[in-house]
């Protein structure tokens, strides 16, 4: 570190101190070893030793001893402590212990990595330990035909990922009959990005696995590494649908962070009906990224988006270039999409110092080895606590104190968060939601399992309670055939094509460029009205595109290319059906409520924003059809009584409801592992199903994601953090910081900040 963190912020903050709302130092930790298990292969441990892994740190040996011994295991411990080697000791000790049987592999390890990068390199790793005996090889869909064959046949720890598991190894089986009749340990890596729809997919793919590895016999022991979370334990069981273990005592060294809280001052009067904007969280991190640069600090910059990433490079750049031009080629950007050989030149000139400055999506924060660096910049909250400690554990990774430094967006949780350090500090990690059970990811899943091998009575629980109605409907869908040995797949079709593990229902919308045809990517359908309707934005490996033409039919949008310096953000109105209750809780004279909705949802127009400033340029109307989603909302009711008590009148209700939803949609994410843009809101003061003002706040995805009903049960830490975050905001009448939503299709009116206020506190003071 050429400077010490806390000189290095007031450097920083130098004429804008008002823009520095919390420093939290967070002391350094001493590691401590332990011997290594007397069980782990001898050339293993001279071979770490050679990489200068003298011993085991005590969380590794704790966790590597549970899977031993046959337990379900979850190591969930802080970046850069070493969660790798708590698998790879019983995986590996066993693979090699199995090339001396007979058949040369008497035992293989199956390792799953949410993302292709990861798992090469995890493979590079273990390639580099040098042992003939440990036959690793990386199995997905850039494998060569020609290494497919050798890898089922002999390779004894594959490295692979849940779509290529969902769609080929289970499918297929039968061609991985060896690998599969010998699986000891199944290592699921970061798991904590398995969560919402996505987690949920996934869990009902490692059923699956369970399911065929039994029937040839195997039983495998699951090792799970997670960053830390709430309730690790808990939740690597709903992502396998077994009991598991959890080891989450961090025994590795660190050295000291000093952990900032930072906010863009307001600078304009350029939104909505006159609101402020703060100057964005990009342009705010290009000027730090900049600034650490020029001091010679080694800095990462994560940002959110592809687009975004180019944008801090660009612009840090292209500053540089003007303080002192041999500066300007130590910044490059980092993201998905880039070769190989890219981004491993990428990740050595960051190690060696040759890059000063990077901004990387989060292809940086899962668990590839970079090294050395002295500070990171987070452009905007993460998402989780998760990703948080997992993106600024990137800094003093090698023991030396370090700088970190949060860059609040203009939204509501940044805003809460900034003015809330102990809500960042005080609070453990969120424990990840993920419900394997929901009916509309859970049916496609029994199709394909049914695919595999017939479905019988005794498959049944491991797929939850709601097994048998979901395949009842899928007989009588016509999808399942239900004979006296069970329900069968008949179709000529594959049933692996039925579900998208990065979505739900129906294919993905292909955005294909004019003229020339070419694939530039996928949305999800049931985002495509929002994200690729005609005249959006649409960025694909940091070029813009403008999309002429969306055809839901067959699933495909237009685009041409385009350079543009704003952003698209879509307008919709939405009605909301109550279908049934689920849970009920009274708060004085209000209630809270968790149930089923029907949710109407139709985008009518779109806003045109400048990048960089967030400077409304225009609204754009479109004529987009209706959609309708069945799915899971928590929602609050106040009668007209405690209205009145509050000081609210009649006239004042429709907009002090309103911005009581969209900031509590913007904090719904404090307290459940989702994103806003996850979940979507209605206000209204008279629900014709509750006869009572009313706020729904409901998942986006069919069937739900299980955030709101964590909404339910979190729903007064939630609730008081949405109040005390409009309250946090300077601004006297709303802004994006606190009310106004992006994506509201009323056009963020009418909107009553202080009535919010008075509605929020009056609806908590009640008692419970």
């Amino acid at each position: 570190m050429p400077a010490d963190p806390h000189e290095l912020l007031r450097r920083l903050a130098g004429s804008r101190p008002d823009r520095l709302r919390h420093v939290e130092d967070i002391p350094a930790r001493t590691g401590t070893a332990v011997g290594w298990p007397d069980w782990v292969d001898a050339d293993l441990r001279d071979a770490w030793s050679r990489q200068g892994i003298a011993l085991p740190w005590a969380h590794q040996a704790d966790a590597a001893d549970l899977a031993r011994r046959g337990h379900h295991v979850v190591v969930a411990t802080g970046t850069a402590s070493g969660k790798s080697l708590a698998y790879l000791m019983p995986a590996l000790t066993a693979a090699i212990a199995g090339t001396r049987e007979a058949n040369g592999r008497g035992a293989t390890a199956l390792y799953l990595a949410p993302t292709k990068a990861l798992a090469h390199d995890q493979w590079r790793s273990v390639a580099e330990l040098g042992l003939d005996r440990v036959r690793v090889a990386a199995y997905d869909g850039d494998t060569p035909d020609e290494e497919r064959a050798w890898i089922r046949a002999h390779a004894n720890y594959v490295l692979s990922n849940p779509d290529l598991l969902h769609r080929s190894l289970l499918p297929g089986h039968s061609a991985w009959a060896s690998f599969l009749r010998r699986l000891r340990y199944v290592v699921v890596d970061e798991c904590h990005v398995y969560r919402g729809v996505f987690g949920s997919h996934v869990g009902n793919v490692l059923r699956r696995l369970r399911r065929v590895a039994a029937r040839y016999g195997a039983d495998p022991v699951f090792v799970l590494a997670s960053a830390t979370s709430g309730d690790p334990a808990g939740s690597a069981s709903r992502l396998v649908g077994l009991e598991v273990s959890a080891v989450g005592e961090d025994s590795s060294p660190r050295g000291a962070t000093a952990f900032a809280l930072w906010e863009p001052p307001l600078t304009q009067h350029g939104g909505e009906h006159g609101a402020p904007t703060r100057r964005t969280a990009t342009a705010e991190t290009a000027t730090l990224l900049t600034d650490l640069v020029v001091e010679g600090v080694r800095t990462l910059a994560f940002v959110r988006s592809r687009r975004g990433v180019e944008a801090v490079a660009m612009t840090a750049r292209d500053t540089l270039a003007e303080v002192d031009p041999e500066l300007r080629d130590r910044v490059a950007a980092y993201r998905a999409g880039y070769l190989p050989e890219e981004r491993r030149e990428l990740e050595s000139a960051l190690r060696d110092g040759r890059l000063l400055g990077v901004a990387a999506t989060n292809a940086l924060e899962l668990g590839v080895d970079v090294t050395g660096l002295d500070a990171v910049l987070l452009c905007g909250w993460p998402g989780t606590r998760a990703s948080l400690w997992q993106q600024a554990g990137r800094a003093g990774r090698s023991g030396e104190d370090a700088l970190a430094v949060l860059v609040a967006r203009d939204d509501p949780l940044d805003t809460y968060l900034v003015n809330h350090p102990e809500a960042v500090f005080g609070a453990g990690a969120e424990a990840t939601v993920c419900d394997p059970t929901n009916p509309y990811v859970l049916g496609p899943h029994l199709c394909a399992a049914a695919a595999e091998l017939p479905l019988t009575d005794e498959d049944l629980p491991a797929f939850g309670p709601t097994t048998r109605e979901v395949l009842d409907a899928l007989v009588a869908r016509g999808l399942l055939r239900v004979r006296p040995g069970g329900w069968y797949w008949t179709r000529q079709e594959r049933a692996s094509d039925l579900a998208d593990l990065r979505g739900i229902g129906g294919g993905p919308v292909r955005v294909v460029e004019e003229g020339t045809g070419r694939l530039l990517g996928t949305v999800d359908p049931g985002a495509a009205h929002s994200t690729v309707h005609p005249g959006a934005v649409y960025v694909h490996q940091g070029t813009t595109y403008l999309v002429d033409s969306l055809d839901l039919a067959d699933s495909v949008a237009i685009a041409h290319r385009e350079d543009v310096d704003w952003t698209t953000s879509a307008r919709d109105t939405t009605d909301i059906r109550i279908v049934e209750e689920i849970r009920r809780e009274a708060w004085g004279e209000a209630d809270l409520v968790l149930g089923h909705v029907e949710v109407t949802n139709q985008v009518v127009s779109y806003l045109r924003r400048r990048y960089l400033t967030g400077t409304v340029l225009g609204e754009e109307p479109l004529d987009l059809p209706p959609r309708h989603l069945r799915t899971q909302a928590v929602w609050w009711t106040v009668p007209d009584e405690l209205l009145g008590s509050a000081g609210i009148a009649d006239v004042d209700v429709p907009g002090a409801a309103h911005a009581a939803e969209h900031a509590s949609i913007g904090l719904l994410p404090l307290v459940a592992t989702c994103d806003r843009w996850d979940i979507g809101g209605v206000s209204t003061a008279h629900h014709p199903d509750t006869g009572r003002a009313t706020v729904f706040v409901y998942d986006g995805h069919p069937g739900g994601a299980g955030f709101a009903e964590r909404g339910f049960d979190a729903a007064r830490t939630w609730l008081t953090a949405t109040r005390d975050a409009i309250a946090a905001c300077e601004c006297p009448d709303g802004c994006p910081s606190c009310v106004q939503s992006p994506k509201c299709g009323n056009g963020n009116d009418p909107l009553d900040k202080p009535g919010a206020l008075r509605l929020l506190t009056t609806l908590l003071a009640a008692p419970r």
